[in-house]
């Protein structure tokens, strides 16, 4: 399967994304979520990982096949723009910055997604509990 590389310009200069549909089982159901990652210039590049969760309402198992979430390209500028202001170098060489639930959860808002840590690894958050409390406090205020 071929990998489709998009450009992405955020203040006159280019980047490069990719946007891959996985899913992560939480304890209610199965979860649809993107892994984004991004580089400055070239793929040598230092690389931004975010994984975005979709913030679709939890539905019995199987749903997560339905889920249409997909990040935009002004999502993803919200991304690169969160991350250069939080730390990422893109034109240093090598090695992945990633935008963890763990770190950046609490500054981090796009309507339609959360950050999750669940995809690299199994002691982030669960998918389930992080989407309902996300409805929650949508109600709160």
């Amino acid at each position: 399967m071929r990998i489709r590389l998009r450009r992405l310009y955020v203040d006159a200069r280019v980047f490069v994304w990719r946007a891959e549909i996985r899913h992560v089982q939480g304890s209610g159901d199965c979860h649809r979520c993107i892994r984004v990652r991004v580089w400055g210039d070239g793929r040598a590049s230092r690389a931004l990982q975010a994984d975005l969760l979709s913030r679709a309402r939890p539905a019995p198992w199987g749903a997560c096949a339905t889920d249409g979430a997909y990040p935009s390209s002004a999502e993803v500028r919200a991304v690169i723009t969160y991350a250069l202001d939080h730390g990422w170098g893109p034109d240093l060489k090598g090695g992945t910055f990633v935008l963890s639930a763990r770190e950046h959860a609490g500054q981090f808002f796009l309507p339609g997604f959360l950050l999750t840590d669940r995809l690299h690894t199994p002691d982030g958050d669960d998918p389930t509990m992080q989407v309902m409390r996300s409805y929650e406090t949508d109600r709160r205020g």
